[in-house]
């Protein structure tokens, strides 16, 4: 199992075929951290998070308050939870999510292809031909941290660009999520292309 202890390099050397480079490894950003896109998800989970609390709350008193043997006064408070559930990870949860998927995360830039290998609970390898990678694009922060998309960006979805926010995954390009010294990788993985 990947974690933040492994060597990269060593990780990867039963991936490369023979004649096979590798060029540059690396992880992304590792721990808990807020990304752009919180500022309008953080208010619409706790939004989200508390109308369903509030809610639940509510129907749990009220059943309390007033037992009946109305059916109504058990399928209510069982309707809330799984919204209350939503919202707890909406507020909290996806943090730690995404922190998890980032620690068993681990890219590489071979002489030809891009490697990316993440996975929480299984491993997934994606490999990815450095002749027909089109698209590749740099977001950097003044950090020199930053993040590569490996191909275009569906509409609104590239928002959502490497949230751990449910469903969006599908939607998003394979990419080397929050890297130092993105700026260098970005010319080496250039570089590397020009050289296929």
């Amino acid at each position: 199992m990947i974690d933040q202890f492994t060597d990269p390099a060593a990780e990867l050397s039963g991936e490369l075929t023979s004649g096979e480079k590798l060029l540059w490894t690396g992880r992304p950003r590792q721990g808990i951290f807020f990304r752009g896109t919180d500022v309008l998800l953080i208010p619409f989970s706790l939004l989200w998070g508390g109308f369903a609390i509030f809610w639940e709350v509510g129907v749990l008193t009220a059943t309390r308050s007033h037992p009946t043997s109305d059916p109504m006064g058990v399928v209510f408070p069982l309707f809330g939870i799984p919204f209350v559930a939503i919202g707890l990870y909406f507020i909290f949860g996806r943090f730690f999510a995404d922190a998890a998927q980032r620690k068993r995360t681990i890219y590489a830039i071979t002489n030809q292809r891009v490697i990316i290998r993440s996975g929480v609970f299984g491993r997934t390898t994606k490999s990815l031909n450095l002749r027909t990678l089109s698209d590749v694009t740099l977001s950097e922060k003044r950090d020199s941290t930053g993040t590569i998309t490996l191909g275009p960006t569906i509409g609104w979805y590239s928002w959502f660009q490497g949230t751990s926010w449910p469903g969006m995954g599908k939607y998003q390009p394979p990419m080397f999520d929050s890297i130092t010294d993105a700026k260098n990788v970005y010319d080496l993985l250039r570089k590397a292309q020009a050289n296929t």
